[in-house]
């Protein structure tokens, strides 16, 4: 079983939209795979409970409890933790205890990488991202990659030494489909499949870490 823990201390940023697009595209690959909804919106757990509605299932379990995490259910696959705005190292301890990867979702303006720097800070001194146990990756949401400030933070964000692994493009597709629990995974047209393509660093790098 691994754990993808999906992170990050600004609000607004895309957990929701990167967990649930993960789990989704797992799910669309034939692997087993669990949510868990550690956030106390219900965010992830509405979109599944949309999703199962539809007939497609993707089970998620309630992540409140932050030890649960060390007692997941067999045949949970990859479990991919959602966790709340706000949160600090101290509240992701025992997640980042157990977590095979982390992922930070970040918005492409100096302000929200500012307002993150603490967190980012915090999660490169912490003992097993510090001795390379748990491997770090940051997602860049809304991203507007022709525009130089998209280019500028990603600049910004490579000063914390970890790798910017995927730039997932500005589009309302994500809003849309999220709310009625879809995903890009579920569809195949030349306009899904150009945003697909902008996940695939993403996986590669997800495949590497084991």
């Amino acid at each position: 079983m691994k754990i993808w823990l999906v992170a990050c201390s600004k609000g607004g940023v895309g957990k929701t939209t990167l967990a649930v697009n993960l789990a989704a595209a797992k799910a669309a690959a034939g692997d087993q795979v669990t949510l868990v909804d550690a956030d106390p919106q219900g965010s992830t757990t509405r979109w599944s409970e949309r999703r199962a509605a539809l007939g497609s299932v993707i089970p998620v379990l309630d992540g409140h409890n932050r030890t649960q995490v060390r007692r997941l259910p067999a045949g949970a696959g990859t479990a991919i933790v959602d966790t709340p705005a706000g949160v600090g190292e101290r509240e992701l301890e025992p997640f980042l205890d157990v977590a095979n990867a982390v992922l930070v979702p970040m918005q492409p303006s100096a302000f929200d990488i500012e307002a993150s720097a603490r967190f980012l800070d915090a999660l490169a001194v912490h003992p097993r991202v510090r001795r390379g146990a748990l491997p770090v990756a940051l997602v860049v949401n809304r991203s507007k990659p022709q525009t130089q400030a998209s280019q500028q933070a990603v600049e910004m964000l490579r000063g914390w030494n970890f790798p910017v692994v995927a730039q997932l493009r500005d589009s309302q597709a994500y809003t849309v489909l999220t709310g009625l629990g879809r995903s890009l995974f579920d569809y195949h047209s030349a306009q899904v499949r150009s945003h697909q393509d902008d996940w695939q660093p993403l996986f590669h790098w997800l495949r590497k870490q084991g």
